[in-house]
């Protein structure tokens, strides 16, 4: 799948949560839309949004759900790849 990486982010998610990571990406191709996952740290637990109809309002499943399966290695790959050290976001292509 080829997606356009624009930023990542690592968040601690309080002092009690499960930490996460935030991946912001374009899918490319005539479909492609600017898109939010949400990555926890185990394996198959990744949301991903559309940004416009989440900006929108829309939170629905079957409208606003995507599968994340598709996506998660190559998102799972960009935050591989931050720095992780200082977890400052990066973009990049995949």
């Amino acid at each position: 799948m080829k997606l356009k990486i624009i930023s990542t982010a690592h968040h601690r998610n309080g002092v009690a949560g499960a930490p996460f990571d935030i991946v912001l990406f374009k899918e490319r191709g005539n479909s492609g839309s600017r898109k939010v996952a949400i990555l926890f740290d185990q394996e198959a637990h990744c949301a991903v949004l559309d940004v416009v109809k989440l900006a929108a309002g829309d939170i629905a499943f079957g409208s606003n759900s995507w599968r994340a399966d598709h996506y998660e290695p190559s998102l799972r790959k960009a935050v591989a790849e931050q720095d992780a050290p200082s977890r400052t976001s990066k973009s990049f292509i995949d």
